[in-house]
């Protein structure tokens, strides 16, 4: 009975931690879509950034991105 219970709450922790992880790339991988592009875009408010900070930036939150998405397709928790 124990161990059946054990079991559920080991399902419903990888299964809230894989949703969790594949939405926050999807939001991750979004803001470095609009930092990467914000000159086409034509987003005034990042274009008065400086571009090397942008880049930088939306390089990092690309990695991060992924690396979210990869541990969120894996599942190994």
């Amino acid at each position: 009975m124990e161990q059946d219970f054990r079991e559920k709450q080991k399902k419903s922790y990888r299964m809230m931690r894989m949703i969790y992880d594949l939405s926050m790339a999807v939001f991750i991988l979004g803001m470095a879509f609009i930092l990467l592009l914000a000159e086409p875009l034509k987003i005034e408010q990042l274009m008065l950034v400086d571009p090397m900070f942008r880049y930088l930036m939306g390089s990092v939150s690309v990695l991060y991105g992924g690396f979210r998405l990869y541990r969120g397709i894996k599942r190994d928790y």
